[in-house]
């Protein structure tokens, strides 16, 4: 039975419009935030004040993704609309659902230029000592402690 379901719908594909049009429509709809990790040569983590964040201004640069936007090119967006960066993306080092139907997402980046001018969203930007945070986000806390653990990582390999 089950291949002769197969074999229908790969002759005729478009029976699974209307089953996967309603099945969108009900499953659970989530928005996504970007943050960038990034540190400087001398370890520092870049921190930015948030225009718009009174509960915690200080965090990590980033925002939402757009539409059908790949979530690297989102977080690289961002960096160049708020900062004027120009970064890479090196890899995620922190997923977690933190809101009700909200998912952020950190990446671990190496920025190769300096912060420009910022956005009208950014007051201010300073390059933290890890161990001496003022109070963020604890998505943003562990983004850090996260990222750190990479680089620590990925040191111990390069000794070996």
């Amino acid at each position: 039975m089950t291949r002769a379901i197969s074999y229908l719908l790969r002759k005729f594909p478009f029976m699974l419009r209307l089953p996967y049009w309603f099945y969108s429509r009900v499953q659970p709809r989530y928005t996504i935030g970007v943050a960038a990790v990034i540190f400087n040569d001398a370890g520092r983590v870049l921190l930015v004040e948030h225009t718009y964040h009174p509960r915690y201004p200080w965090g990590l640069p980033g925002g939402w993704i757009d539409t059908d936007e790949d979530p690297a090119a989102a977080i690289l967006r961002e960096l160049s609309e708020e900062l004027q960066m120009d970064a890479r993306v090196l890899r995620v080092v922190h997923v977690s659902k933190t809101a009700p139907r909200h998912i952020d997402l950190a990446f671990h980046c190496d920025a190769f230029s300096e912060i420009g001018k910022l956005s009208h969203e950014l007051l201010d930007f300073q390059w933290a000592v890890v161990e001496d945070l003022p109070d963020i986000k604890r998505f943003h806390r562990q983004s850090i402690v996260s990222a750190m653990q990479h680089i620590n990582r990925s040191e111990a390999w390069e000794r070996v």
